[in-house]
Parts: structure tokens; C-alpha cells; sequence
């Protein structure tokens, strides 16, 4: 009796011990096996799996994408402007040794990687690309921290810079920047225009002086115009033409009043004698 208990103890114990080993590994994830020790070859997948308890153990790694803040990193451009610039960085998995063995904390290497490598876009970029040319730092960044994330068995999927913030007195100049280009433009735009419209006006002004009928037209329509306001005042415009005639006739009748001027002989004043028989008088 006391054999078949023992017995049926252990054969208990040893079930017990066959049913510990069963490990479910999720489907995002992959199940790194230690024996003594010793890391196994074999990656366990997806499912119900099995290990021998005590003398195994198993690490389950995450091969999902990891979504990582990187911190705001203070710098200095190539063109010395201080910013302050963070990013995020997209990493999975792609080797679950090498991340369980070659890196204690695979995590936490790609997030000091990202700082120094984002401190380091930042002082060989200008603060025009920082602005403008992101798509190209992100490629560059995630160059820079995809090279030794490779050897931890991480896979860099995309970087991307989130903001830059400038200093108040660089914010400033920018919009002053901005404001000066826009009047810039206004200005370009506004005498496009008039020259445009001084083109038109001449082209009508030649068609107008070969009929002069067009010009009382158009004299007539202003009036129109005027008057459709219902203004208590009509201002009438004063021709042109009589303008012109009255200033020739003014220089006609100034240059002829000039030529008789000149033409009327001038009167001769009679000469005075002095008085006495013209001689010199002597002392006795």
C-alpha cells in the first residue's frame, strides 16, 4: 500500500511537472528558449509550445512596431540658430536572439541612439531644412540610427521630426520676413499692373486722336456715369483742345507785341547849348 502511494506521488508530481512546461506564445510575439543557460537556436512560434521545467526558460520577445518619443534635444544649426527639435521613431524585431542576447535593453539603446543622432542632424542642418526639408533629415536620421540597430536585431521602420521651436526673437524676424516678401510682392503685382494698363490706355489713346468723334463720346459717357450717382454737383472736364488754342493764341499775341516792340524807332531828345556867347571867361 505504501509502494502504490508512492507511486501514484510521483506520477502525480511528474504530470504536474509535464503540464508546467506548456507556454503559450501570443501571435505578436516570439518565445526565446535559455537551457542552463544557454540560449537555443530554435525560435519557438506562435501557439502552444512546451519547455522542460527547471532546466528551461523561455523569454517572450514583442515583434510589434514600437512607437518611441524621442525627447526634445536643445542644438545648435549649421547656421547658428538655437532650436529645440523632437522626433518619433517606429522600430520592430526582426531578430529576437539578437535583441534578447547582443543588447540587455534593446529599448532603451534605440532611444539614447535617437537623441545623439537627432543632436547630430541638428547641428549639420540649416534652419531653412529644418523647416522645409524634413523628408530628407528623416531619411538621414534614420539612417543614422538604423546602422547599429541592425546589430541588435531592430529594424528602424521610419523616423520623423514632430515640431521645432524657435526663440521668441527668431519668431519675430520671420514674421517680419514673411510680411516684407508679401508687401514685396504686392508691389510688383501693383505696378505689373499699371504698366499693363498704361499700355492699354495709350493704344486707346492713338485710336482716339485718329477720331476725334471718339473722344466727345467718351467725354459724354463720363457725364453719364456722373450723373447716373445722382450728385447734386456735375463736374464738367475743360477740352484739352480749347486748353491748347487759348495758350497758342497767347503766344501768338506775346510775340507779336514783341516784334512791334522792337520794330518802332526810338525818339531822339533835343541836344541843350549853354547859355553865352560860348566863350570862357577870364579874370581881369
Amino acid at each position: 500500500m505504501g509502494l502504490l502511494e508512492v507511486l501514484l506521488g510521483f506520477a502525480g508530481a511528474g504530470g504536474l511537472w509535464f503540464l508546467a512546461g506548456f507556454k503559450v506564445v501570443r501571435q505578436f510575439e516570439r518565445g526565446v528558449v535559455f537551457r542552463f543557460g544557454k540560449v537555443q537556436p530554435a525560435v519557438r512560434e506562435p501557439g502552444l509550445t512546451r519547455i522542460n521545467p527547471g532546466v528551461d526558460r523561455i523569454r517572450k520577445v514583442n515583434m510589434q512596431i514600437v512607437t518611441m518619443p524621442v525627447p526634445s534635444q536643445d542644438g545648435i544649426t549649421r547656421d547658428n540658430v538655437t532650436v529645440r527639435v523632437d522626433a518619433v521613431v517606429y522600430f520592430k524585431v526582426v531578430d529576437p536572439v539578437c535583441a534578447i542576447v547582443d543588447v540587455q535593453d534593446y529599448t532603451s539603446a534605440i532611444g539614447q541612439v535617437a537623441q545623439t543622432s537627432l543632436r547630430s542632424i541638428i547641428g549639420k542642418s540649416d534652419l531653412d531644412d529644418l523647416l522645409s526639408n524634413r523628408e530628407h533629415l528623416n531619411e538621414g536620421l534614420e539612417l543614422l540610427i538604423d546602422s547599429p540597430a541592425l546589430g541588435w536585431g531592430v529594424h528602424i521602420d521610419r523616423v520623423e521630426i514632430k515640431d521645432v521651436a524657435l526663440p521668441e526673437g527668431m519668431k519675430r524676424s520671420m514674421s517680419r520676413q514673411a510680411e516684407a516678401e508679401r508687401e514685396r510682392r504686392a508691389r510688383v503685382i501693383s505696378a505689373d499692373g499699371e504698366l499693363q494698363a498704361s499700355e492699354k490706355l495709350a493704344q486707346a489713346a492713338a485710336a482716339m486722336s485718329q477720331h476725334p468723334a471718339a473722344l466727345q463720346l467718351r467725354l459724354l459717357e463720363t457725364v453719364v456715369q456722373v450723373a447716373a450717382e445722382k450728385n447734386s454737383t456735375l463736374v464738367l472736364p475743360f477740352p484739352v483742345e480749347l486748353l491748347r488754342f487759348l495758350e497758342a493764341s497767347t503766344e501768338r499775341v506775346i510775340r507779336e507785341t514783341e516784334a512791334q516792340a522792337v520794330e518802332q524807332p526810338a525818339v531822339e531828345q533835343p541836344a541843350v547849348e549853354p547859355k553865352g556867347n560860348g566863350k570862357p571867361a577870364t579874370l581881369g
